[in-house]
């Protein structure tokens, strides 16, 4: 911990002047500190309600929205005016599935074996900055080793930091052997990188929930099925018992966190459900009962359309890193996702946005919106998908999703409607964070 600790550090004291130059330190604030208003053109200030309103100031004070008045205020009183007439603003986004700390690459094996978790916070750094400048203002870090992920999401809760508000897993909860576990080194190499959250049997897999509990995971991620970047030809089906999967549901439960699954084949999806799950990442294969059974439970899909999309796209082009079994994987599950979250959307499962960012490139989140249009959702509810649906679903709806008096002043704004044009989201000219100005266009 110490040496991740003097590595953010040495980071930020050679990384402030690039930040200064773009106002996106901490005196983006209201020179006295005191209130700021925001004059907005056009604001959609709650996204569940579709309702855009027109030519209104949000007051913002000590980090949080105080009120939306008519008009533009604001003149001849004291504080700071940010002129946003001619921009569409909107609550900052959620991502609810990146893996901060690396990015998929031709060095990524190799990268295992000569990063150090000091190495992937610094790393982290770098991509948590790229997403909050991308209009992204709380993710979910959904797979990661534990002292970096969970230094990275500190440091920014402290101030350290830039980036967005984060809700870390950590390690994935995995079987021995399966997606999540090390595969395709030597022995003593798996022996070495090897996660202590890796399990077999119920009692061993309560253990590494609360394992990963008491070491900070926010909420537990586990491992259902195969998956398609782990180095083992051992296919996209289910691999942990159910009697495993309703072991560490109970656990985590327990213990007051939520259990969201990667999942791509049908059978580890509807296991995981009948256990109790919260929500599935991915699910590629789900079938009618799996939409069923999100459906009464009222559980959640993130799709992560980008991750399928990138990994379609590197498998049959003519640069493709990946191995043997990952580009069998990748070539048979990639295709298939843009019609399994059309399948979900008119079977009426709740979907939340999710990139799984750190498969394709940080800082390109907002490209989701796009494949999500072309799945079935309309501009709004792809909007939706990444505020009040991501609030929900993370159990943080009552700080993030909307502009509302009482709530972080977490706003984003963009030129031109993205209720027309949803890629306008590609291009966020504006970020606020808790009151706090990190990039501003203007």
């Amino acid at each position: 911990m110490r040496s991740i600790l003097t590595a953010l550090g040495l980071f930020l004291l050679s990384a402030i002047p690039s930040f200064a130059q773009q106002g996106a330190v901490p005196a983006g604030l209201s020179p006295d500190g005191g209130t700021t208003f925001l004059q907005a053109g056009r604001l959609l200030a709650d996204p569940g309600t579709g309702r855009v309103l027109t030519d209104k100031t949000v007051v913002i004070s000590g980090g949080r929205v105080v009120e939306i008045r008519d008009g533009f205020v604001g003149e001849g009183q004291p504080g700071r005016i940010i002129d946003l007439r001619d921009a569409f603003v909107l609550p900052g986004l959620i991502d609810s599935h990146v893996h901060l700390t690396s990015q998929q690459s031709p060095t990524g094996r190799l990268d295992a074996v000569t990063l150090s978790t000091s190495d992937r916070a610094m790393i982290g750094a770098r991509h948590a900055r790229l997403t909050l400048m991308a209009g992204f203002t709380t993710v979910a870090d959904l797979g990661g080793a534990n002292e970096a992920v969970f230094a990275l999401r500190d440091g920014i809760r402290r101030g350290d930091v830039i980036g967005p508000r984060i809700i870390a897993s950590g390690s994935s909860v995995s079987i021995h052997g399966g997606h999540g576990d090390a595969n395709g080194y030597r022995d003593e190499v798996l022996h070495v990188l090897s996660s202590p959250s890796v399990c077999s049997g119920v009692d061993d897999c309560m253990r590494a929930v609360r394992e990963q509990v008491r070491a900070g995971a926010d909420v537990i991620k586990i491992t259902a099925t195969g998956g398609v970047l782990s180095n083992t030809a051992a296919g996209l089906g289910q691999q942990f018992t159910e009697a495993e999967l309703a072991a560490i549901v109970e656990a985590a439960h327990r213990m007051g966190r939520r259990v969201t699954a990667h999942a791509h084949g049908a059978d580890g999806i509807n296991a995981f459900l009948r256990a109790g799950g919260d929500s599935i990442e991915h699910g590629t294969y789900l079938d009618e009962e799996s939409i069923r059974l999100m459906r009464d439970s009222g559980a959640w899909l993130v799709p992560t359309l980008m991750a399928g999309d990138y990994v379609a796209r590197v498998a049959s082009g003519p640069d493709n890193f990946f191995t043997p079994a990952q580009t069998e994987k990748a070539l048979q599950a990639g295709p298939l996702m843009l019609d399994m979250a059309g399948r979900a959307h008119r079977g009426g499962v709740r979907i939340a946005f999710g990139t799984d960012s750190g498969v394709s490139a940080h800082g390109d989140n907002a490209q989701e919106f796009a494949l999500l249009v072309r799945a079935g959702l309309t501009p709004l509810e792809a909007i939706q998908t990444a505020t009040v649906n991501a609030a929900e679903h993370l159990g943080i709806a009552d700080q993030a999703g909307r502009i509302a008096p009482g709530m972080p002043a977490d706003l984003i704004a963009v030129r031109g409607d993205p209720l027309a044009d949803v890629t306008v989201l590609e291009r966020v000219t504006f970020v606020m964070k808790g009151g706090v100005v990190y990039r501003d266009d203007r």
